[in-house]
């Protein structure tokens, strides 16, 4: 039985990694961490969780939390788990961060676009990227993960068979990206109120988005060769849920039953990638509660570039299934273990 550590289990990443991990049957949650409400009983934060949980709220010390349990997840705000992680910690416990402390290979970068002094740069060469569709015999080895995030799991899997193959124009792409609101986390903030989000969409972050570095980075991993992109995410009144329309110009002429084939090569055996029938376009409503990305593609010959979609949970695969899913890799377990969630409708 693995024994986990949540520092964060209060937020939606760390609730649904909570929900998630109820239903593994080789975990245990031995530790659930919450600045806000230590000492307060879990199911009284999440009272969806009364009479299944009944464990007390506890601080983020994660020293002694790295004594009692296997892996730590740090389901925290940027710059707290870099703070937390050292030498010591990691070689008693595996850790999987979901927050972007350890995405970026390039401080500099990190720091600049998340106007944040990195409190640990040394562990930032050995994190590996936890996209386990592409990372997955390196996440099997590691001591510390870097979760990926929401919108980079999505755009990703969305562009990353055809920029493997060439198939698109590297200079090209832009990507419109559409979200939840569980996506923002929590937190009070004006902008999320109801009032604020009801009856409304909006573009933010546009050009200054944080996870627009984390794209560019894998997307160039991908290319081998530096990769520039236009990313603009939208904030939707829903909970849950992210649509990805990205675009880009063909470098070469390709029919559909080519470019089937190119998703069907690095998809048609992963689990959670779902590349649909023809002229079928992603929807957010038949993923939601699952780990599943479903995307899909519609070539345009008038323009000559090819639409690019995917639609995934924001709090599942990009988030907290995405790390129980790296969890199972680390140690050993089935990938999909505790993962098998059918999507919910309606």
């Amino acid at each position: 039985m693995i024994k986990a550590g949540i520092i964060g289990s209060t937020g939606y990443a760390g609730q649904e990694l909570v929900r998630i991990l109820v239903g593994h049957r080789e975990t245990q949650i031995k530790w659930f961490g919450s600045r806000s409400y230590i000492d307060k009983k879990y199911s009284e934060v999440y009272r969806n969780m009364f009479q299944i949980i009944e464990n007390n709220c506890l601080d983020d010390n994660m020293e002694e939390l790295a004594k009692q349990v296997d892996v730590i997840f740090t389901a925290t705000p940027q710059g707290l788990c870099s703070s937390l992680v050292s030498e010591e910690i990691l070689s008693k416990v595996k850790v999987i961060d979901l927050s972007a402390d350890y995405r970026i290979k390039d401080v500099k970068i990190y720091e600049e676009w998340y106007k944040l002094k990195h409190q640990s740069p040394q562990f930032i060469g050995e994190a590996v990227y936890g996209l386990c569709e592409i990372n997955r015999n390196d996440i099997k080895n590691a001591r510390l993960v870097a979760n990926p995030g929401c919108y980079p799991t999505c755009s990703t899997l969305s562009i990353y068979p055809l920029i493997k193959e060439g198939l698109i124009d590297l200079n090209s792409i832009i990507i419109d990206a559409k979200s939840g609101t569980s996506g923002a986390g929590r937190g009070a903030k004006i902008d999320n109120l109801y009032c604020e989000v009801n009856e409304n969409i909006k573009a933010y972050g546009v050009t200054v988005h944080r996870h627009t570095p984390e794209i560019e980075e894998q997307l160039s991993y991908a290319a081998n060769k530096e990769i520039k992109i236009n990313f603009t995410p939208h904030l939707v009144p829903m909970n849950r849920g992210i649509l990805i329309t990205a675009y880009a110009s063909l470098s070469k002429d390709v029919s559909y039953e080519q470019m089937k084939a190119v998703y069907d090569k690095y998809y048609q055996n992963e689990k959670f990638v779902r590349v649909l029938d023809k002229d079928i376009c992603p929807e957010t409503k038949w993923v939601e509660g699952s780990n599943y990305v479903d995307v899909n593609f519609k070539i345009d010959p008038r323009t000559n570039r090819v639409i690019m979609m995917g639609a995934m949970d924001n709090l599942v695969k990009g988030a907290a299934g995405q790390a129980v899913q790296n969890m199972n890799l680390m140690f050993g377990l089935k990938e999909s273990m505790g993962l098998d969630l059918v999507p919910m409708f309606p």
